[in-house]
């Protein structure tokens, strides 16, 4: 029970796990940006499941097919750019930068999901109660 409501407590606010997981790191003696890149790396496999969520929860419709094609096209078109800059491509550090760029790409489409939520609920309780 108390694993179910802290598993959905992550999902829904990923946020948090980005900071618990930044402070235990730093507590670990970890440099600033080695702390942030594992707190956004594993944020990051959350948000894959969040943002789907979310958008779920608020207009009714499943984007979690989308998000996995739009994954694999964004991969293959870093793969090809790192291919075409360098000629050998590495596997570890390509899979960081598709890795991160999800963080980014993800937490900023959580952020302005969020908000319009917010907004809708707001705008729902003031005018419609």
């Amino acid at each position: 029970m108390i694993l179910q409501f802290l598993i959905s407590v992550i999902i829904l606010c990923p946020i948090l796990l980005l900071f618990m997981v930044y402070f235990i790191c730093r507590k670990r003696k970890m440099r600033e940006s080695k702390a942030f890149g594992w707190a956004s790396d594993v944020t990051t496999f959350i948000l894959f499941f969040s943002v789907p969520l979310l958008i779920s929860s608020l207009w009714q419709i499943n984007i979690s097919i989308y998000i996995i094609c739009f994954a694999i096209i964004i991969a293959m078109i870093f793969t090809y750019f790192d291919w075409k800059k360098k000629k050998e491509i590495e596997i570890l550090p390509l899979l960081k930068k598709i890795w991160r760029f999800f963080f980014l790409f993800l937490m900023i489409c959580y952020i302005i999901i969020w908000i319009i939520g917010m907004l809708h609920y707001i705008i729902v309780y003031v005018f419609y109660t």
